[in-house]
């Protein structure tokens, strides 16, 4: 599909700005950052799908909404602006408003995030005048800046970007994203904003994203806690020039595949820094009777704190996980299941092998654990990605707010 990864970042696609500082909200570290389109771009968002939906989050999605188009989006960290009323609703609005006025777009073109601290006053009196400082600029540093801005307990920004030829035009997509921890499937505690230069239409950039991010961000988990103020952003600005994309275009394909692999590796990366965590753990099964029941039962097992605390521990513990695929609520035959870790197989067709539990030990001594399973019940396969859980998780979240 003739598609490079690159070293680039979210202001490496034609027309996109961004920056990143401290304005006051954390003690030391930057946490207000805005990223611009030079012209309103085509959007398309996915939400947490919590009942419990944050203010900044709910404008968003009008926004979004209305005519699916966006310019700006600002972002800031070290406090969520959820669960807190009517003043929550009017912040949110302020900073739309603020950043709207600084840049002279419509107020309904820029989209808010925040991330932090739940139930706690938004400081506009900080927030209000360190939007009056933001200078967006393209190029390495003020993506760094804007990467850094929207990291709450993480402990490394997030990026990729890739590029790839349709028709006769080079596009670009890039991505960044925050996320350690109240991280689980149907979206988590994460903010992740994506850019690119091809041209598409709103709906369609709508139906890619969603395709996306049903098979990477929602099969992430960190914990088991899915956040307020998730959210997932698109914006297409047409500026690389091409042909507009559409499904029957002939390199749907490409794009689809293009904002697949972005969303795959933030997805991976906020799997690898979960709060405490010092391994991938990746989930591969195949022979389920559906594709989304593969999914449900790599779920399942990443999710499992038993099986999380075995690889932390380095124990090939199979049990714990042929535990989580029987309670997974998927379909599956109990006298038919393959499990290995890594290269170590410890179950052919639901029965133990003898492996070497000082091989396999060593094996999870690795900072990235592949365990694949085969049910044998079918054509369907997924994959999931979590982490262990480690003494510093309940170090980390016994004093988050301090």
């Amino acid at each position: 599909m003739n598609i490079s990864k690159t070293d680039g970042n979210i202001t490496t696609p034609l027309g996109f700005k961004a920056i990143g500082i401290h304005s006051g909200v954390k003690n030391k570290r930057k946490d207000l950052g805005l990223i611009v389109s030079d012209k309103p771009a085509a959007a398309a968002a996915v939400y947490t799908l919590n009942a419990i939906q944050a203010a900044p989050l709910r404008l968003t999605k009008e926004s979004v909404a209305k005519n699916g188009l966006i310019q700006a989006v600002i972002a800031n960290s070290g406090n969520a602006n959820a669960c807190t009323g009517p003043q929550g609703e009017e912040d949110a609005l302020s900073m739309q408003r603020s950043v709207a006025s600084l840049l002279g777009v419509q107020e309904d073109l820029v989209a808010v995030a925040s991330t932090g601290v739940i139930g706690v006053p938004m400081p506009m009196d900080i927030i209000t005048p360190g939007i009056d400082k933001l200078v967006p600029a393209a190029g390495k540093d003020a993506a760094k800046a804007f990467s850094e801005a929207i990291l709450t307990t993480d402990t490394f920004a997030k990026t990729t970007c890739y590029e790839a030829t349709i028709g006769d035009k080079k596009i670009t997509l890039a991505g960044i994203s925050k996320g350690s921890g109240m991280i689980n499937p149907n979206m988590a505690t994460m903010l992740g904003f994506i850019t690119t230069d091809a041209a598409i239409e709103p709906e369609f950039l709508q139906l890619a994203l969603s395709s996306a991010v049903d098979k990477t961000f929602n099969c992430i988990t960190v914990d088991g806690d899915t956040s307020t103020n998730d959210m997932v952003l698109v914006m297409a600005n047409g500026l690389a020039g091409n042909e507009g994309l559409t499904p029957e275009h002939k390199d749907w394909p490409v794009f689809i595949k293009l904002i697949g692999l972005v969303c795959e590796d933030l997805a991976k990366l906020i799997a690898r820094d979960g709060e405490g965590a010092t391994k991938l753990i990746e989930v591969d099964v195949k022979g389920a009777a559906s594709d989304k029941e593969a999914v449900q039962v790599a779920k399942s097992v990443v999710g499992s704190s038993l099986v999380k605390t075995a690889v932390y521990g380095t124990d090939a513990n199979w049990g714990r996980i042929i535990a989580a695929i029987g309670y997974s609520g998927a379909s599956v035959n109990p006298d038919t299941i393959d499990t290995a870790i890594g290269p170590f197989q410890m179950l052919k067709d639901s029965q133990p092998l003898v492996f070497s539990e000082e091989e396999a030990k060593a094996y999870l001594e690795n900072d990235s654990i592949l365990i694949t399973i085969d049910l044998k019940n079918g054509e369907g396969s997924g994959k999931a990605w979590g982490c262990d859980l480690t003494y510093d998780y309940v170090r980390i979240n016994a004093s988050y707010r301090s």
